[in-house]
């Protein structure tokens, strides 16, 4: 990987605070319980994603929308004192920022810790086409990966999209929330890699992961670009992450020559353009997972601003951050940085 950025990862998403009490049981329907102290965390998917991609190393644009409130000011500030560029962003007056109201304690049915999460979108609900379009670079390159998640108005996305398309060779599409009707045609087509956790595949496809029917459910997802895009990321946490390749499926005969030239014979899975254990996570103790989709996207956009000639290790980059996070607390408070997702790399399973 280069020691210094050769574009940027412009991210396009939302920014939240989040508000979390632990308590002793969650409380049922009607129920009122007593917690412990409120804790205030910085959070979101767009700006977790930002602060993930800045600290692997990378130079950062966040295009969202803040309420001009201390919620708003106090986030917008967390992002800058990380480097990251906040000049693409809005402050929509007379509107509060988002905040995520998260209560952490057992369920009235006695099992182990879980969380009851709602989330006031406030100022991201309000982000614009127009506001994305303002505030996009006027000059992409080749180089610049641009990621873009759900927690902002879809139309607000599908500008990005296109924008990012033509000129940046890097558009990562974070499929979250998973929509339950599934992702608009139009995201398909304008992005190269799709980024689901296991839930997230499997309403995208309706299929289970690794299973013979997603694969050609895959297959069917080809945007009007022909079948190289766009390449699907399962996240699988401590299994690490899966690949369904729309270029491996498509070039059958250049995937079997290069493993050929790697002094083995293809699998049928690398042929249909699937590879289970495409990047293996190590194993390690888990504190908090919160986050850790967000790290792994930050992170691959990161890499891929230096170096996407190989796309193996963008992912294993990723995976060896987002093995970190979940070793620390805090959405982002817990993003590590290069030099440790490095030393990390290390310690990734080899197959």
């Amino acid at each position: 990987m280069p020691s210094r950025a050769q574009g940027r990862v412009i991210v396009v998403g939302s920014s939240n605070t989040d508000l979390v009490v632990h308590c002793a049981k969650l409380p049922g329907a009607g129920e009122t319980v007593l917690g412990g102290d409120m804790l205030t965390f910085a959070g979101g998917k767009g700006a977790n994603q930002a602060v993930a991609a800045a600290r692997a190393g990378a130079k950062v644009y966040f295009i969202g929308a803040f309420g001009d409130d201390a919620f708003g000011q106090a986030r917008r500030a967390d992002l800058e004192r990380e480097g990251i560029d906040c000049s693409g962003c809005v402050v929509k007056k007379g509107v509060p920022s988002g905040v995520a109201l998260i209560a952490i304690g057992k369920s009235h049915k006695g099992s182990k810790a879980e969380n009851l999460i709602v989330v006031a979108p406030g100022a991201n609900a309000r982000l614009t086409p127009a506001d994305v379009k303002k505030g996009m670079p006027r000059v992409l390159n080749t180089q610049d990966a641009v990621i873009c998640s759900l927690e902002v108005p879809f139309n607000c996305i599908e500008i990005a999209l296109k924008m990012a398309w033509p000129r940046s060779g890097n558009v990562i599409l974070n499929p979250a929330p998973m929509p339950a009707d599934g992702l608009p045609k139009v995201f398909l087509d304008h992005c190269h890699f799709i980024t689901p956790n296991e839930t997230e595949f499997e309403l995208l496809t309706g299929a289970p992961v690794g299973s013979p029917s997603a694969i050609k459910k895959v297959a069917k997802l080809a945007g009007n670009h022909g079948l190289l895009y766009p390449e699907i990321l399962v996240t699988r946490g401590p299994l690490g992450v899966d690949l369904y390749s729309q270029t491996c499926r498509d070039l059958k005969k250049e995937v079997a020559r290069v493993v050929k030239e790697l002094g083995r014979t293809p699998s049928k899975n690398e042929i249909d353009g699937y590879q289970p254990g495409f990047a293996k996570a190590p194993k390690v103790k888990v504190a908090d997972t919160v986050g850790a989709g967000d790290c792994f996207n930050g992170a691959l956009a990161a890499f891929l601003s230096y170096d996407d000639s190989v796309v193996n290790s963008a992912v294993e980059f990723a995976v060896a951050a987002a093995s970190l996070k979940v070793t620390r607390h805090g959405s982002q408070a817990g993003m590590p940085y290069r030099h440790e997702i490095l030393k990390m790399m290390k310690k990734l399973p080899r197959s």
